[in-house]
């Protein structure tokens, strides 16, 4: 017999010391994760009354059936645990970071005799030495293939001076931008001191760089080697470039990291600027979701300890918009895992205050935007879906389905079905039909097919769904159109009625009706052509689903007109497979030769028996067929 989970006397058992607490529903699903330096006091207090916890906590505790703990030595461990059991279950009611990404690094692998300098996503503890992260994978492959051009780097994997003399010198070598040291050709302290310059120019030091391309540059004109010197110009303007784009932000040189968000609603945007040696070298925003009701510090705090969890760098400093809780905690959890010190600051005054009230100002931008971007889209999409049920005269409207067919003189008949809900593609419902009942370009017999098809397969869904007491969305067909849009007027219009009709469904039927240009003019429903407004997003909406359902369909055509090459006259003929097709058009060249040509001269060709070459002349002479 299940045992009764009493939250009232589980209360009683919660021990005082360090641990992660997990409250689950009543069906047994995690929905929140939680840390505590004393898990007896923590727990408890989610079932008091009237303690402002907020709406979102209040709703999160009515839903708790069960809950249960993991005790730790500590508060820090306990820091640990609650972010991996948050990565591995994303709990409904957790503040959750929505973010994939994973920042390129340039990696000098130093501990090579003849060290490379490569892209990397991940940094590692290896004798290697990593720059970033950088928040552009473009522009840190741009700054290698520089630093390789400027100091002739090699780029290849091979294990010097182990293989060297192997090979020939690579490309690289004859077009001067490698030393081939896989040759002999520079000693290791040479190449050396090429790591360290390139190494200087990675901490952001240009200057020495930029006068000894100009010195080579000016030395390459004076000799009239002027394709030398237009390559040292180009390297110039290229270190130049770079170099403006850093914008020194602190003296003191550090890494840091300034965090501030912007929260409206239900919506939080995080924007980060990371500071790599004093420098501004990139930002990037983040979203957070379920943060209703939530205090600014508590976001922070949530975005803080899961994305720090996730990246390879940490720097020496993260300065924040507000105070956050744990501070010493998520300090002693950073520096664990930086294996330095780690501080976490707010500044109230100075250039570092106000590049927080900077970062805060980008989150609040980038919040507005995303808000009137979200704005724009729900005005071609559901708005434009509420534009056309008005016309319509339609109570309301989600799902809307259209038909095509496609053909080439009746070869390959295929139709197609796209889905719009709320206004958008569902592509995951999107259908292609072979007609399989109709020869020959007859376009209202072959939707006749695909309707009949696409109702009945769903009728048959849904009947297996009651049987088994199984929720209806998970058919592909279960789930019917609130509005059938056919590609044309009253003929496609009328096929789907009978359709309908003959099946005793009951769903709307609308016509696209196209002009004499092949462009859309307006709606056909209910016997009556309804104008539309060109400029209006209803219109627009009706053109998209048009255009989606007419490119899936020919799409389909083409591939299957790819897989089958091309239709000739003879695959026609009993006896004439794809291996004596080729050798007959290797032969003759075209259909008119081989029609010409006598049983011998047929029998003639390799892999054609007499009795199959008896069998093609008789094709063409004795059958009356026709070329095509």
């Amino acid at each position: 017999m299940e045992q009764i989970f009493d939250i009232q006397e589980e209360l009683k058992k919660l021990p005082n010391c360090p641990g992660v607490y997990i409250m689950r529903d009543d069906k047994d699903n995690i929905i929140y994760v939680g840390k505590a330096i004393n898990l007896h006091s923590r727990v408890r207090s989610y079932f008091r009354k009237n303690i402002g916890r907020g709406p979102q906590i209040d709703k999160m505790v009515t839903l708790i059936s069960r809950f249960e703990y993991i005790v730790t030595d500590s508060e820090l461990e306990a820091l640990v645990l609650e972010n991996n059991l948050i990565k591995e279950h994303s709990p409904k009611y957790n503040t959750l970071l929505k973010d994939d990404k994973t920042y390129p690094y340039i990696k000098v692998t130093m501990g090579e005799a003849y060290p490379r300098v490569l892209f990397s996503r991940q940094m590692k503890k290896d004798k290697s030495r990593y720059f970033g992260p950088y928040t552009s994978a473009a522009a840190v492959k741009d700054t290698i293939d520089l630093i390789n051009k400027l100091y002739h780097l090699r780029t290849c994997n091979k294990s010097l001076p182990k293989e060297c003399g192997n090979d020939r010198a690579c490309l690289n070598y004859h077009i001067k931008q490698c030393m081939a040291p896989c040759q002999g050709n520079i000693t290791k302290e040479q190449y050396q001191e090429q790591i360290r310059k390139a190494l200087e120019f990675l901490n952001g030091s240009y200057q020495d760089t930029l006068k000894e391309l100009e010195q080579k540059m000016q030395e390459a004109a004076q000799k009239l080697e002027f394709e030398e010197a237009a390559r040292y110009r180009d390297l110039y303007n290229s270190v130049k470039q770079i170099a403006s784009k850093q914008k020194i932000t602190d003296s003191d040189g550090e890494d840091k990291d300034i965090i501030a968000l912007a929260v409206e609603e239900k919506d939080a945007v995080i924007q980060v600027f990371f500071i790599r040696d004093g420098k501004l070298i990139g930002r990037e925003h983040f979203y957070m979701t379920h943060v209703s009701g939530m205090p600014k510090k508590q976001i922070l705090l949530d975005f803080v300890k899961q994305f720090y969890a996730g990246t390879p760098f940490i720097p020496r400093e993260l300065m924040l918009q507000e105070e956050i809780d744990d501070t010493d905690v998520i300090e002693q959890w950073l520096t664990r895992r930086r294996g330095g010190r780690v501080y976490i600051k707010v500044p109230k005054i100075g250039t570092k205050e106000k590049l927080v009230e900077l970062a805060a100002k980008n989150a609040a931008l980038v919040l507005s935007q995303d808000k009137e971007r979200i704005r724009r889209e729900e005005g071609r999409t559901i708005g434009a879906v509420k534009e056309i049920a008005g016309l319509l005269g339609l109570k309301e409207v989600s799902r809307m389905e259209a038909y095509d067919i496609s053909n080439i003189s009746g070869f390959a008949n295929v139709g197609s079905m796209v889905v719009y809900e709320k206004g958008k593609p569902k592509r995951s419902d999107y259908r292609k039909f072979r007609i399989k009942t109709v020869s020959g370009p007859d376009d209202y017999a072959c939707m006749k097919e695909v309707l009949t098809r696409r109702f009945l397969h769903g009728m048959e869904e849904q009947k297996v769904f009651e049987e088994k007491e199984l929720e209806k969305e998970f058919g592909s067909f279960t789930k019917f159109p609130d509005l059938l849009l056919m590609d044309g007027g009253k003929g496609q219009v009328n096929i789907a009625l009978q359709v309908l009709d003959e099946l005793r469904l009951n769903i709307p039927v609308c016509g696209m009706v196209k002009d004499d240009n092949h462009n859309t003019r307006g709606l056909y429903f209910n016997n009556e052509e309804i104008k539309i407004d060109r400029n209006s997003e209803g219109f627009k909406l009706i053109t998209r689903i048009q255009d989606e359902a007419h490119r899936f369909a020919i799409e389909y055509h083409r591939s299957l007109r790819s897989k089958a090459q091309v239709k000739s006259v003879l695959d026609e003929i009993p006896g004439v497979g794809p291996s004596r097709r080729k050798a007959l058009m290797r032969r003759f060249k075209s259909i008119e030769e081989i029609k010409n040509a006598d049983i011998n001269m047929l029998a003639g060709v390799d892999e054609i028996p007499e009795t199959v070459a008896r069998g093609i002349y008789d094709f063409f002479h004795n059958d009356g067929s026709v070329l095509p």
